[in-house]
């Protein structure tokens, strides 16, 4: 008992290694210096506040300095080199407890460089297409650090693609004629990338500095006001009683807690720690517990209203407000969830599994009544998103203020109750304050990053090599809108193994979201712009739990003390219901409500979407109420073809499409015949004492 306790707390600490990882870097100075990169963090989520409510800066200027605060946490917290160097003179490349003096040196030339647009902002204007000496130097100096940067943050990856792009660029010209390319001069190369917003300094990078900022900060602090842990005491108070409790209240807190939090990892760190050991102990074999989890943590980027950096980022490229985004992606983000509730239903019926006892669960009303606050600031987001519909960064802005407030008084007011000290509790409130305002700054650094390296990818794409990557996915699908969107798929989940969502988003989608839409217009049907972005948004999100690289799958893993492969390989067939969803409305709108604004429409769509998403996972996994035959597989996949493609049957029978509604009545009934023709066996299984 001893041994697998201490097996399962070498399994937390793995993962929280992870974890402190992705936020925290590698390197932990002592002494004095172990507060020089907090404090750069405190400074750079104060000037992100103030930007957001009373600091005016022009917009390139804030994307010069978001940049440099990033590379000066980048260079101060990871070392240039990962494995340890044992040669003499060199060991200074994997220091992890002091601060080399050339990365020192780094930071400075990196942080000059990425301000150097801004210094010199009047001056570059007025000479477009005209660069001199320097200003090519320093643009290149800029790309070199920050190629740098991301292979430290994010690893090898997305440095590779873009300097794959950036060859491709000088080297078009000699390429075969089918991948030609005219080629560019390093003076309008450097000008694009470098030195306009349409390279480094453009959409991703701004959005990173104006909404992500503020929506990760505002995830961070309310995880350090004990936020987290309230969701997930509440998911297990509400759920924890029932078949596979711990398992559903996995797939609540991880929904919850995705809500608010970008990182699939985080979020499998701070839920699955709790509930990847429940989930065993109610009989949930390891790799499994660990899937349900790394499953319902990857998702919680697709919920809206928050829905991750990516989101965001989609609401600039398609130019539509962000509530629009969280409209499209509501019903499939949702439907996905709900089918994942039914996945564990169906897992712990397979295995016989019951809830936990209710002496072992938080009590539901206390859990509530204790941290009901913390449902304040994310109501005030809301309602500041839909009623006033104010901007998100505004919105966001006002929710930190609101969460501010809550995490000064709460402690004084519990200790006021209890008879504590208050002044302690006060200092302490303080401290949360100042913890949430540097974990959210640091957790900011991979998306910034991310977003100012993948400028470098879209701003090659923008110089003339768009339409020429339409031609050759044209080429590569033969003009067939399902094979080049399973071809867009599967580099997405490739793409998205060495990188971040964001970055794996903002790649695909300038490489292949025009080509969707215009390859389909050319089949004669439309694709509306936000489903092709949101198409390459979901696949991007996929890749994190998809072996033999998926971060999440191997946190999880780690904590569950399972095989990451089998785990991501377990993890990947339980989002089988996730992938499917992004072929549907790419082909019926219905999915993305393009064009609906009727509530009653909305929910009906929603409801028979769940319908038919569950008869999927039924026929994936081998059982309904029953375990599968043949049959039975062939009739649920049907029902999930009625319910997700209505328009289509409609079209086959000779249905008008305005009467396509009508054939859910056929595809629930189909479901019913399922049901009729499985009752017999499951109570006979029953009766036998079988799952």
């Amino acid at each position: 008992m001893s041994e697998e306790l201490s097996q399962d707390s070498q399994g937390l600490d793995a993962a929280r290694k992870m974890k402190e990882e992705e936020e925290l870097g590698l390197r932990r100075p002592q002494g004095l210096l172990l507060w020089v990169v907090p404090a750069i963090a405190l400074c750079w989520s104060i000037l992100q506040l103030s930007l957001a409510s009373w600091l005016l800066v022009d917009s390139t200027y804030i994307r010069a300095i978001h940049l440099a605060f990033a590379f000066a946490i980048v260079f101060l917290s990871y070392p240039t080199l990962r494995r340890k160097i044992a040669t003499p003179g060199l060991r200074w490349l994997s220091e992890t407890h002091a601060i080399p003096v050339m990365d020192w040196v780094v930071a400075a030339v990196s942080v000059g460089a990425a301000l150097y647009i801004a210094i010199f902002y009047e001056e570059l204007a007025t000479r477009v297409g005209t660069p001199t000496g320097t200003d090519i130097f320093i643009g290149i100096v800029l790309v070199v650090v920050l190629l740098d940067a991301a292979r430290r943050v994010i690893g090898p990856a997305l440095p590779v693609i873009a300097i794959f792009f950036t060859l491709y660029s000088f080297f078009g010209p000699y390429m075969p004629d089918v991948i030609a390319f005219k080629g560019v001069s390093i003076n309008r190369y450097i000008t694009q990338i470098s030195l306009t917003t349409e390279g480094i300094y453009g959409i991703p990078l701004d959005v990173s500095a104006t909404i992500v900022f503020l929506f990760v900060l505002f995830g961070s602090m309310l995880d350090k006001a004990g936020g987290g842990k309230f969701f997930i005491d509440l998911a297990m108070s509400m759920l924890g009683k029932y078949k596979g409790g711990p398992a559903k209240a996995a797939v609540m807190a991880s929904g919850l807690t995705g809500l608010v939090s970008g990182s699939s990892i985080a979020n499998v760190v701070t839920t699955g720690t709790f509930t990847i050991p429940l989930m065993k102990k109610v009989g949930y074999p390891a790799r499994k517990a660990a899937a349900i989890e790394v499953a319902a943590s990857t998702d919680g980027q697709i919920m809206p209203p928050i829905m991750g950096a990516a989101a965001f980022i989609i609401a600039e490229y398609v130019n539509v407000p962000y509530l629009d985004v969280c409209k499209a992606a509501a019903i499939p983000a949702f439907a996905s969830y709900a089918t994942l509730f039914y996945l564990t239903h169906i897992e712990a019926s397979k295995l016989g599994l019951k809830g936990l006892a209710k002496s072992e669960l938080p009590v539901f009303l206390q859990t509530l009544l204790r941290g009901l606050h913390f449902m304040i600031p994310i109501f005030v987001l809301l309602y500041e998103l839909i009623i006033p519909r104010h901007s998100p960064d505004m919105a966001a802005f006002r929710a930190i203020m609101t969460l501010i407030v809550i995490m000064l008084v709460q402690h004084p007011i519990r200790a006021m109750q209890t008879g504590q000290p208050v002044g302690d509790a006060f200092m302490r409130g303080l401290k949360d304050i100042l913890a949430g305002l540097i974990s959210g700054a640091r957790n900011m650094v991979s998306v910034a990053i991310a977003t100012a390296a993948a400028g470098i990818i879209v701003g090659v794409v923008t110089m003339g090599l768009g339409g020429l990557i339409t031609e050759i996915i044209d080429i590569l699908s033969g003009g067939n809108i399902m094979l080049m969107l399973g071809i867009t798929a599967i580099a997405s989940l490739l793409i998205g193994m060495g990188l971040p969502t964001t970055a794996t988003y903002i790649v695909m989608a300038s490489l292949t979201a025009p080509a969707i839409v215009a390859i389909a217009d050319m089949q004669g049907f439309f694709v509306p712009l936000i489903a092709a972005h949101l198409f390459c948004f979901y696949f991007g999100i996929l890749a994190d739990d998809t072996p033999p690289v998926g971060l999440a799958a191997y946190a999880a893993a780690a904590i569950a003390k399972s095989d990451p492969i089998k785990t991501g390989i377990q993890g990947f067939m339980y989002d089988i219901r996730t992938a499917i969803l992004p072929f549907v409305f790419i082909l019926n709108h219905d999915l993305i409500l393009h064009g609906i604004d009727s509530w009653l429409q909305a929910i009906l769509i929603f409801l028979m979407t769940c319908v038919g998403t569950f008869a999927f996972a039924s026929a994936t996994q081998g059982w309904f109420i029953a375990r599968n035959k043949w049959h039975d597989i062939v009739l649920l996949l049907g029902v999930t073809t009625i319910m997700l493609r209505p328009d289509m049957i409609a079209r086959w029978i000779g249905l008008a499409h305005d009467q396509r509604y009508w054939l859910y009545l056929a595809g629930i009934a189909l479901w019913g015949v399922v049901y009729l023709i499985q009752r017999p066996r499951a109570l006979r299984d029953a009766a036998l004492g079988g799952g």
